[in-house]
């Protein structure tokens, strides 16, 4: 089972330049736009929206790629 995050859980994923940390912004659920991207969430399979730290960007990363820091 994938694990599951709250709103202010430091968290990293993996990037092609490397391990980035960012917090989590919030849990979504249902499918939305984040810039031109299109994240196709669900209640059954949800994604997290998260800020990265050194960028400032946010972007939605499903929860397997994702680890507490």
């Amino acid at each position: 089972m994938a694990q599951e995050f709250k709103k202010g859980d430091k968290v990293h994923w993996n990037t092609p330049q490397g391990k980035t940390i960012g917090t989590v912004q919030k849990k979504i659920t249902e499918r939305m736009k984040i810039k031109e991207h299109q994240v196709d969430a669900s209640e059954n399979e949800p994604q997290y929206l998260v800020k990265s730290d050194s960028s400032g960007d946010e972007a939605a990363h499903k929860p397997d790629a994702l680890e507490k820091v």
